[in-house]
C-alpha cells in the first residue's frame, strides 16, 4: 500500500482491550518497526477510562481527516504493532505540531 511515516492516519484492524476482538479503526503511526511492520496508536470515539487518551480533531490535520462529527481520542497508552498488509486505507496526516506534542515514540 505504500511507505508510512509518523503522524500518518490509517485504517487496519486493531485490539484494544482483551475482552474484544480486532476492530478496523483509525490508527496513527508512531514508528516503524522494520520493512513491513508499523507502531500505532489506535483512535476510539471515547477517551479511555483510567488511562491517558488526547483529544484529536479535523483542525489537526495538516491534510485528509476522519469522518467526525465529534472529537475522537488518540489513545497514548495503547500500542499496537501492525503490518503494512493488513493497513485498509490512509486517512491523512496529522499536523507537525500536533504530533511533536503528543506521540511519544
Amino acid at each position: 500500500m505504500g511507505r508510512f511515516v509518523r503522524g500518518d492516519v490509517v485504517l487496519a484492524p486493531v485490539r484494544i482491550d482483551a475482552k474484544s476482538g480486532p476492530k478496523v479503526r483509525p490508527c496513527v503511526v508512531v514508528s516503524t518497526a522494520g520493512s513491513s511492520s508499523l507502531i500505532v496508536y489506535p483512535v476510539s470515539s471515547r477517551p479511555s477510562a483510567g488511562t491517558s487518551s488526547v483529544p484529536i480533531s479535523l483542525d489537526d490535520f495538516s491534510c485528509g481527516g476522519l469522518d467526525l462529527f465529534q472529537d475522537s481520542y488518540l489513545l497514548i497508552s495503547t500500542k499496537c504493532r501492525i503490518t503494512t498488509r493488513e493497513i485498509i486505507g490512509k486517512k491523512g496526516h496529522l499536523l507537525d505540531e500536533f504530533v511533536a506534542a503528543n506521540i511519544r515514540r
